[in-house]
């Protein structure tokens, strides 16, 4: 409406112009000269204000360009002090500017709205330029998963780990690779999935992190529950029997002892033979039973415990047997009125494991010692300790040491550790392990 009404008022003022300069022709022909006088100054006046009328329109145009160039939408036209044919002209272009105003409104909404969607999702969110590697984005996610608060450029991952650098920079866009992250003292796996896209003439990156850690122990020990399962199934399917005929063939022995020649120890062979089958048979049942227990923990029943009751009820627990073995352990505990859901029953199974096997660490050391200690981390997850000063682990051990069967002891069954991290999934929760040979280890225990 305001662009029809600007354009009317060029329209009348030319067609104003060229009737006076008719008739001034007119006038000139008939040589009526002095009309030619009154017409004269009404056709240079005509001018001059059409000539001002243009450059001031030209004016609010240039200065509309500027306010659309610098995306300066709060500039206010003023229609009421402008001149009366450029009010419609002004007024166009305050709506035009109100309309930008709202539309960047919406952007600057939907982009903060996205901003904060993917700030409160766990998957960590890594954005670069593709030619120069500057980073344009990170979340808050992947700044907990690198540990660091501020990334320049993808190369500053070179110095901090330089594997996860060359398999990042190597990722192709569509494709996805499970990388080992770094985190102070322990190791996670992570999925880094990335894809690619393009505004103007600059490519970028886009790459998610999504922890993995929790889906593949998850994944690990359904596995391996179903083997012991059926491994356990079949052991004792087929050695009973075996137990059961080697008391037949001792009873039948004994019964007909006194009718065979003995003269040569043949009975006795016999015997010791027997036994031997019998008392490895009933040895291969019992291994049997002990690993069904990996399987019998389902639910466990949560209650609020405070860390403090916990911790003295493992002290009184073991302190004989430390003092016999002459093993000093240290409770630390800074809160006393630390606390949380779990299975009272269960963790405190889970720490007598970690305690008896630190004391078979530090044996040998000279001064044994043994902490048991817990806190609560910035992000709200507590974390109860176990810590020795023994003969720490090699990096070959410490990947296996959660896998059943798997015992570095000359008597060891491999139960235990995997029975602890499956009492901890069962809690949400998860257990780690830090060890350097000849200094210790340290299992860590997070809710």
């Amino acid at each position: 409406m305001s662009a029809k009404r600007f354009q009317w008022d060029i329209l009348i003022r030319v067609v104003l112009i060229f009737l006076t300069t008719t008739a001034a022709s007119f006038v000139l022909v008939k040589q009526w000269y002095v009309y030619e006088v009154i017409i004269l100054p009404v056709i240079i006046y005509q001018v001059i204000d059409f000539y001002r009328f243009h450059k001031q329109a030209e004016r609010e145009v240039q200065q509309f360009v500027e306010s659309i160039q610098y995306r300066d939408f709060s500039r206010n036209f003023n229609v009421q002090g402008a001149p009366l044919e450029l009010k419609p002209l002004r007024k166009g272009f305050n709506d035009i500017n109100s309309t930008f105003k709202l539309i960047t409104k919406e952007k600057e909404t939907q982009f903060q709205y996205l901003q904060k969607v993917l700030e409160l999702v766990d998957t960590g969110i890594l954005s670069f330029e593709m030619q120069t590697g500057e980073v344009v984005w990170m979340n808050e996610s992947l700044k907990k998963i690198l540990l660091t608060p501020y990334l320049k450029t993808i190369h500053s991952l070179e110095k901090r780990d330089p594997l996860l650098y060359e398999q990042l920079v190597h990722l192709k866009p569509g494709n996805s690779i499970v990388v080992n992250i770094h985190q102070e003292k322990t190791t996670i796996k992570v999925l880094v999935s990335a894809t690619a896209f393009q505004t103007d003439d600059k490519k970028f990156q886009l790459m998610a992190f999504q922890n993995v850690n929790a889906a593949l122990d998850e994944t690990e020990s359904k596995a391996w529950q179903r083997l012991l399962s059926v491994m356990t199934h079949e052991i004792m399917n087929s050695v009973a029997p075996i137990s059961s005929l080697a008391d037949t063939l001792k009873n039948r022995l004994q019964a007909s002892v006194q009718h065979l020649d003995n003269s040569n120890g043949v009975v006795e062979d016999l015997e010791v033979g027997i036994n031997t089958i019998k008392r490895r048979s009933e040895g291969l049942l019992k291994f049997a039973q002990v690993y069904r227990n990996l399987n019998k923990i389902t639910t466990p029943t949560l209650k609020k415990v405070y860390v403090r009751d916990l911790f003295e009820s493992m002290h009184n627990l073991m302190e004989p047997t430390l003092e016999q073995k002459g093993i000093e352990m240290e409770v630390v505990l800074k809160d006393p009125d630390l606390s949380l859901e779990l299975d009272s029953n269960l963790i405190e199974q889970v720490l007598i494991n970690l305690i008896i096997n630190a004391m078979d660490a530090v044996k040998e050391s000279a001064d044994p010692r043994i902490i048991l200690s817990a806190q609560q981390t910035a992000n709200q997850k507590l974390i109860i300790k176990v810590s020795d000063n023994g003969t720490g682990m090699t990096e070959e051990v410490l990947n296996n040491i959660f896998i059943p069967f798997f015992s570095t002891k000359k008597n060891g069954s491999g139960i235990g550790l995997s029975l602890c991290k499956q009492i901890m999934m069962l809690h949400k929760g998860n257990i780690s392990v830090q060890s350097i040979v000849g200094q210790g280890t340290a299992f860590s225990l997070q809710f």
